[in-house]
């Protein structure tokens, strides 16, 4: 599975005002209500069910959220980048700016937890990052993940 099997640019939402971790996760949980027909509420209790149980502050800016989700059929992702970081309990206890949540049928198996360490490793480079960080479109963004992304999450490479 790629990047591009994950995410669709309709997911990438840059520019975006939140002023603490909650509203982040409600933002993320809007998006994928609207792009992967759930009901946000539902989406919202899940990642911070997920959060209760430690920080998905991975460091350097950037978290990966992720829930296990009733409705989904195959693995989804969303892509948040913030106008200005917030607090996240980060593991550097760096604020966050970079958010790239990873969404799972309910039973998926041992494939939700590969690409959650592919996408964090992914998200490691901080050259990547910075390019995240200075694009100026969805479709910028996603061809920087889908072209670094690419062969990092594909099963020939695990």
């Amino acid at each position: 599975m790629s990047i591009g099997d994950l995410l669709d640019r309709s997911a990438i939402s840059l520019r975006v005002s939140a002023t603490d971790k909650k509203k982040v996760l409600a933002v993320i949980a809007e998006i994928a209500a609207r792009h992967f027909d759930l009901e946000a509420g539902e989406v919202l209790d899940a990642l911070l069910e997920r959060e209760a149980a430690g920080s998905t502050g991975v460091g350097h800016g950037v978290a990966v959220p992720h829930a296990r989700l009733e409705g989904l059929s195959r693995m989804r992702g969303v892509f948040v980048r913030l106008e200005q970081p917030v607090e996240f309990a980060a593991v550097d206890d760096q604020p966050v700016d970079l958010l790239f949540a990873l969404f799972a049928p309910r039973h998926a198996g041992a494939d939700h937890l590969r690409a959650l360490a592919r996408v964090s490793r992914l998200l490691r480079q901080g050259d990547l990052r910075e390019q995240l960080r200075t694009a100026r479109t969805a479709d910028a963004v996603h061809a920087l993940l889908v072209q670094e992304g690419g062969a990092a999450l594909r099963p020939s490479a695990a």
